[in-house]
């Protein structure tokens, strides 16, 4: 079994390539299974159905997924390509301890439609990491554990995802450096023992290699840290946004979770519901 459990396409505001293209890459590269799991950041993008000027950055509108568009369309994609790959439908969450509610709101309105959940934090009080807007004025030491502890604040409330995506993405934009993994192994390991208790997973996101990181996403460190907790489901997905990078370096990280850190299986979903593999 070979799936990517974390990609975009055209209704994420950060991709331009249609959704079909990404199926005709997954199959011309033999996967048996994918997940759409586009963007959805309440706090920094509007939905695509608001009133009012849309927010824009360098030509990209900041929008969210046109759900119903977007939900048609992967019926439609299922429909066409029916024997060849599986598809499911998903999305990344992008939360703030401040939005809660209304991710709430968006999950009851289309838990129907779902089989998957990231549960990701790209932004603390509507502040982006990619261009130093939440780091810049704190410390290392700040930052980092003001994202970590923004994480455990959502965990704490929020319970209708399926896995913690990319669990120290910071670290893509942390100019000082690699943080020590052990001023926050701490605040981390409360995270995994909250979503550990809930029946949650965590993904290995394969997008590291291409942002030349210089450890797995999360690290090897978090990935140990979840499984001696006890946590045993686990996603793999490429991050990709264009076909360049759809299943990128999938088989090596099968090998990091089976041979270095100890698994034994990953998961799919269907329907919120985790499905378990052998690696």
């Amino acid at each position: 079994m070979l799936a990517d459990y974390h990609m975009h396409c055209a209704y994420s505001n950060d991709s331009e390539t249609p959704m079909e293209e990404q199926i005709r890459r997954a199959l011309a590269l033999g996967l048996d299974e994918i997940c759409f799991t586009d963007h959805v950041d309440y706090g920094v993008k509007k939905d695509w159905d608001e009133p009012g000027e849309m927010p824009s950055h360098d030509g990209y509108l900041f929008n969210n997924v046109d759900y119903p568009a977007y939900f048609a369309e992967i019926e439609e994609m299922r429909q066409r390509y029916a024997g060849k790959i599986t598809i499911r439908a998903g999305l990344e969450f992008g939360i703030q301890a401040h939005t809660v509610d209304r991710f709430q709101n968006l999950f009851d309105r289309y838990r129907d439609r779902l089989d998957f959940i990231l549960l990701s934090m790209h932004q603390v009080d509507d502040q982006e990491f990619w261009n130093q807007d939440f780091q810049r004025g704190k410390t290392q030491e700040e930052y980092n554990m003001r994202y970590y502890e923004e994480i455990l604040k959502v965990v704490q409330v929020y319970h209708d995802y399926a896995v913690l995506a990319h669990l120290d993405l910071l670290s893509r934009y942390d100019l000082a450096g690699v943080y020590p993994f052990e001023k926050v192994k701490e605040i981390i390991a409360e995270i995994l023992r909250i979503a550990i208790r809930d029946g949650k997973g965590i993904e290995l996101n394969t997008s590291s290699w291409h942002y030349g990181l210089t450890d797995t996403q999360p690290s090897r460190q978090i990935l140990k840290l979840y499984k001696d907790l006890g946590g045993e489901i686990l996603t793999i997905g490429s991050d990709a946004h264009t076909p360049k990078y759809l299943a990128d370096h999938l088989q090596e990280a099968r090998r990091i979770l089976k041979e270095e850190i100890g698994f034994t299986h990953f998961c799919t979903y269907e329907k919120m519901q985790p499905v378990f593999h052998k690696l």
